[in-house]
């Protein structure tokens, strides 16, 4: 997770040989044929620095402040599903790394552990949240993580329902006692899948039920941030849902700076996609970002090694972005600004 592309090809070959080849594919595989999926980490090598000189820079400081939190690092966790496919310890283990490396933790709707087991391990942590057909479930889900201890929602947006995955293969792979450990006895399936009608609306629904602040997560273009942000989210999330939506959409790296020109000076903006190595978190701070969340590369470390892995990673990446920081002349996370950039990705490069 935090060494250069051949080093995360390594860590997901190590992944890859861990796993059964279906829930390899399940969590490695993106919609269509691929192209967001790999535009996404190609964008960031497309984002060109320009360092400072003759900085004092013996000290460094990652900290930075999200949702009036402190955390030691930008570098966070995003929410994925099913997570005991890749290890039996599941989403608690990952929330054990996590809290040991001081991360923000997204837990997903999907979590296939329960959010209370999961928030007993957590450092501090949000919660994300599909708004299903049966928005009973919805609520009771969001009331639940509230009362858990989470500390914002993260509404995705961009699933009314899902991409055409060509690496799902096998229809069979999430059996009813993983897909609904949340739902409790007797729940219809069908219900619990996403809703096609969520609406600007329905940010300020989630934020009355549940008291916290909500982030708006699958944000590509300046226009919908905007809009976001005049229904009361607290942050937008630039995101392509890891390359797992719509085949073809813009590359998070790409995104990011108009969202960030758009919003940046209202609400908070963070990004996912792509993300291998701390001078990409780097690059993305530069963007706009406030925080990065890892999606893949936390996986991999779960499948591969479980809670100390993933602390591990975790640790590592927020390592190598104070050395990357150290070498650009900025000596805090706050510091970082677009004059860093040289230039920034464009669609199509």
């Amino acid at each position: 997770m935090s060494v250069p592309h051949s080093g995360y090809r390594e860590l997901q070959d190590r992944a890859r040989r861990a796993l059964d080849p279906a829930v390899f594919d399940f969590f490695a595989g993106g919609s269509g044929d691929e192209s967001t999926l790999a535009a996404n980490t190609a964008a960031w090598r497309r984002v060109a620095l320009r360092p400072h000189v003759l900085r004092d820079v013996s000290s460094v400081d990652t900290r930075v402040r999200v949702l009036g939190r402190e955390l030691a690092s930008p570098v966070c966790v995003a929410p994925m599903g099913y997570q005991v496919l890749a290890h039996p310890g599941g989403e608690v283990a990952t929330a054990r790394g996590a809290r040991r490396a001081g991360a923000l933790l997204t837990v997903s709707s999907r979590s296939s552990r329960r959010i209370e087991e999961v928030a007993a391990e957590a450092g501090p942590w949000w919660f994300q949240v599909y708004v299903l057909r049966d928005r009973g479930l919805t609520a009771d889900l969001v009331r639940r993580a509230a009362a858990a201890g989470a500390s914002a929602l993260a509404l995705t947006g961009d699933t009314p329902y899902l991409g055409r995955r060509r690496r799902d293969r096998d229809p069979a792979l999430i059996p009813d006692e993983i897909f609904g450990v949340n739902f409790g006895d007797g729940f219809d399936r069908a219900l619990a899948e996403q809703a096609a009608d969520v609406t600007y609306d329905d940010i300020a629904w989630l934020a009355e039920i549940s008291g916290l602040p909500v982030v708006v997560k699958g944000v590509l273009r300046g226009d919908d941030a905007r809009d976001c942000a005049a229904a009361g989210a607290a942050g937008v999330w630039v995101s392509n849902h890891g390359g797992r939506q719509l085949d073809g959409a813009v590359a998070t790296a790409v995104a990011l700076p108009e969202v960030a020109d758009a919003v940046g000076d209202r609400v908070e903006v963070y990004a996912d996609g792509g993300i291998r190595t701390g001078t990409d978190v780097l690059r993305a701070l530069a963007l706009g970002a406030r925080a990065v969340f890892l999606g893949r590369p936390v996986l991999w470390h779960l499948a591969t090694g479980g809670e100390d892995a993933v602390a591990d990673g975790l640790t590592s990446l927020s390592d190598e972005l104070a050395h990357a920081m150290g070498l650009a002349g900025v000596t805090t996370a706050a510091a970082i600004g677009r004059g860093l950039c040289a230039s920034s990705p464009t669609a199509g490069a």
